[in-house]
Order: C-alpha cells, then structure tokens, then sequence
C-alpha cells in the first residue's frame, strides 16, 4: 500500500502529484494482461492529523480516507507530503512519536519538499544525505547538523529513505519510486500519459536565485558585489578584486568566503550562470552573444560550465524555461 500523508496548508501537488503516478501506474498495469505482474499499487490518502478534512493553502479542501493513527493496513511507501513553511511542530508532536514507533515496519519512507523536515524531526535522516526545497536547504542544516544536505539533486535516496526538493520534484520521486517497483517500461508510460519528463534533465539549482542573496554586512564587500554583477564581462580575476577593495589578495580571498559562503571565482561563476540563464529565459540572442555578454568567452566554455553546474546544457535550459512572451508566434 502507498500511503500519502497530507498536511494541512501544504501546496496541492505535494499530494496530488505523487497521487497521479500512482494512480496511473496502477490502471496501466491492470490493463497489461500479458504481464504476469506480482502486485499492484493500492493508493491511500491519509490526514496528518486525527481531522480527516485538510485544507490546502490554495484554499482546496481535500477529504482524506483516514488518518495516519487509524491505518490497519500494512504501508509498503510512505510519503510526507510537504510541510508548512512555519516549521512549526508544535500542532504534529504525534505525527512524529507514530512515524518513530511504526518505521520498521516499511518498506520506504518518503518526504516532498518540507516534508523533510518531518523526517529529520524523526531521527531517521541522522548521518544520511538528503534533500528539500533549495530555499529550505540551509535551515534543515543549521537545524539538524548530523544531516548531510545536498541542495542541488530533485531527489535523494540513502537506505529506504528518500527525500525530494519542491513540490513538483514529488512528481519525479514518485516516477522513480515506480521504476524501482515495474521497471522503466511502465514509468515511461506514466511520464507519457501524464506528460512529464521520465527524468528531468539538471538539478533543483537551475531554479535558485543567486542574486537573491543578501549583500555581504563588511563594507568592502557589500560594495564590490554589484559592482561584480555589472562587470562579469570583464576581467575579475583576485587580484582585480582585491585591489578595488583595498585589501591583499589572500586577505580578500578568506574574507569574501566567510562573507558569501562562495570562493571569488566560485560566485563569479554563479553570477555568470545566473546572468545567462536570464538571457536564454528572454530573448532570442545566440549562445556566442550571451556567452560573450555574461564572461563566460565563448559559447563552448558556457556549456561546459552549465553542464557541470545545472546538468544541462543552455539549449536544453532555453527551451525549459524561455518565457512564452520571448517565443515567436
């Protein structure tokens, strides 16, 4: 049995993505007659409280079958679906006593984006990898040290636990979750029907915002930093960047890494990836013209650089996320 826990003022698609894929596993495998298939998904929403009724924060009332704590039934996967961005545990300390009495019983143990948290809570994701939505990335860390968080894959898998990023990348999860169970046959059918990607080319750090970020608190560096996005055609080399900031260049180079948490050419890269992702979403120019734009020097370096940082290549990217108002009629 597949078990999806909702949680109230959580985004729909926690729940109802994952809820697709299975769905659409279980009709595809009924109809194979020819396949002599071992089991079967059977699907069950459940609340994460004793209330059946959970409202989403989109304002979508979901009726849930049961609860959590009235489940008879044996669980093979369990998912968290999400989590409120509060963190607050105070209304869930049951959720959590029920998850640590019953793991053993299960076979995988799953989280959507913030679900993870849940999991940390728990205690089953102490000294393993795991992942949730990139904003969310640094406090599941600064909470939960014994966590190795890795802010860049759409999903983890270490043991039978599994953790995925956002919201949609439940979606992924759930795909991979039915590959493992039927093989890439029947997921490629359900990516098909669904319209999805059997695997999403890149990682979740194609979505961040390095810009976001707030400015450095020392002077020097909260002043050099728009300088730097003005400048990344030009030559940013340490040095550069040392002198303008009137500080030697091994002084600069640990107090900009204590400032940024990034080395100078590591947040030169950054800036420049986010620099020619904005091109490729908005306009029609070339890859030489925004490789040249942003620093990079030419088309084939840019590739390169986003083939190691977002595992896909700018093409890819542009056709992913180009805005409809830059596409031609």
């Amino acid at each position: 049995m597949i078990v999806i826990v909702a949680m109230p003022n959580n985004f729909a698609l926690d729940i109802t993505g994952p809820g697709d894929v299975f769905s659409s596993a279980k009709k595809i495998i009924a109809a194979d007659v020819l396949k002599n298939y071992q089991m079967n998904y059977e699907l069950l929403i459940v609340s994460a409280t004793t209330e059946q009724d959970v409202l989403t924060n989109s304002g979508i009332l979901m009726r849930c079958e049961t609860s959590i704590f009235n489940i008879g039934e044996k669980i093979d996967t369990l998912i968290i679906a999400g989590f409120p961005d509060s963190y607050d545990w105070s209304g869930y300390p049951d959720l959590v006593e029920w998850l640590k009495t019953n793991t053993e019983q299960i076979r995988r143990i799953c989280s959507v984006c913030l679900g993870a948290f849940v999991l940390a809570e728990s205690g089953f994701l102490k000294n393993r990898k795991a992942t949730t939505h990139w904003k969310a990335c640094g406090e599941l860390s600064r909470r939960y040290k014994n966590i190795n968080v890795d802010p860049n894959p759409i999903f983890v898998k270490d043991g039978k636990f599994y953790t995925s990023a956002g919201a949609s990348s439940g979606i992924d999860l759930s795909l991979a979750l039915v590959e493992e169970d039927f093989g890439r046959e029947v997921s490629l059918q359900v990516s098909q029907n669904l319209i999805l990607y059997l695997r999403r080319p890149g990682n979740q750090s194609q979505f961040s915002n390095l810009l976001s970020q707030q400015l450095s608190s020392k002077k020097q560096i909260r002043d050099l930093q728009p300088w730097i996005l003005n400048n990344l055609k030009g030559n940013l080399s340490v040095n550069i960047l040392a002198d303008r900031s009137l500080m030697s260049p091994r002084n600069f180079a640990r107090v900009f890494l204590k400032e940024t948490g990034f080395t100078p050419s590591r947040y030169i890269e950054r800036l420049r990836i986010e620099s020619a992702k904005r091109f490729l979403e908005e306009n029609d120019f070339s890859l030489n013209q925004i490789a040249e734009a942003c620093g990079f020097g030419s088309s084939d370096t840019m590739r390169k650089i986003f083939m190691r940082n977002l595992q896909t290549a700018p093409n890819d990217y542009r056709n992913l996320f180009r805005s409809a108002k830059s596409r031609p009629l």
